[in-house]
């Protein structure tokens, strides 16, 4: 982790589908939802000491 935002290393990205129905809120539900999944597993993958650091570069074995 870092104290700003978005500025350490990738450890988990995914994607949702949306569709042009979707409203704000929709997507900010998704969005959200999203988020928590990633992170709920990014946590898991750290406390499986799957995550490694090696200089500017990370490792995930997932």
């Amino acid at each position: 982790m870092t104290e700003e935002l978005d500025e350490g290393p990738i450890i988990g990205q995914d994607i949702v589908r949306i569709s042009h129905k979707d409203t704000l809120d929709d997507l900010i539900r998704k969005g959200r939802d999203l988020e928590r999944l990633v992170l709920a597993r990014a946590l898991r993958l750290h406390s499986e000491h799957r995550i490694l650091g090696n200089g500017k570069k990370t490792v995930v074995f997932d």
